[in-house]
């Protein structure tokens, strides 16, 4: 075979090897602040009620950037950051309850990853502290269902305390928002209710969380349709 012609096989054969596609980013790992926790570590920022938090996670493959979003819990407020490392300084509210969670994401792909979720407190002047908001587990809102062969669905929900002193929850249940109707006073080793439901119906429930020091907190409305 002559030299040319080896030149050209060879030529064909690295145009038609291309390269791997790219990968899409995995999730990552939440380090700081903890779950379920007080952070009592941000710095207080003067003549507000804020303060400084340091968010910390753990490296992602095939992630070029990290989305960090922190939410308060009282406002439903979400603050966001973009960054390339793998921590980020966030001022929010002192004397809170807070949600976070990071993104990965990569440039060369649609797709990105989600992280846990984890709640915590932000330590202000508090000397006991009001639950979280019940987080729901099931049904998510705005999600289609089907009701069982008794004609009912079952409303899941996770509570959390820093002080580890959850007294119980009010279940508010209805066809109106907001619901108003309180179909149920639980204590805090149940976290579960099958409530009857009616076809092609839109529902709306919210729950109250109480702890035995008289604090409350009350999530935001959740809604879901029984098809």
């Amino acid at each position: 075979m002559k030299p040319t012609a080896i030149i050209l096989c060879f030529l064909a054969l690295v145009g038609c090897g291309g390269k791997d596609s790219p990968k899409p980013p995995l999730s990552t790992q939440l380090i700081f602040p903890l779950k379920n926790s007080e952070c009592t570590t941000g710095q207080n920022v003067t003549g507000t009620n804020n303060s400084i938090v340091e968010f910390r996670w753990q490296t992602s493959d095939h992630t070029e950037s990290y989305e960090l979003r922190a939410t308060n819990l009282n406002t439903n407020t979400t603050e966001t950051i973009v960054v390339k490392g793998t921590s980020a300084n966030l001022t929010i509210e002192r004397g809170a309850p807070f949600s976070w969670l990071v993104v990965s994401k990569n440039t060369k792909v649609s797709e990105t990853a989600r992280s846990e979720t984890w709640r915590f407190f932000n330590a202000g002047t508090e000397t006991t502290h009001a639950p979280f908001p019940a987080e729901v587990i099931s049904p998510k809102t705005g999600t289609n269902i089907s009701k069982d062969l008794n004609n009912e669905v079952l409303l899941e929900w996770e509570g959390a305390d820093v002080d580890n002193d959850l007294e119980g929850y009010e279940v508010y249940f209805s066809t109106e928002t907001p619901p108003t109707t309180l179909i149920s006073t639980l204590t805090s080793g149940k976290s579960d209710l099958k409530v009857s439901v009616e076809a092609n119906t839109v529902y709306y429930w919210r729950i109250t969380t109480m702890d035995r020091e008289g604090n409350t907190a009350t999530n935001s409305i959740s809604e879901f349709k029984v098809r």
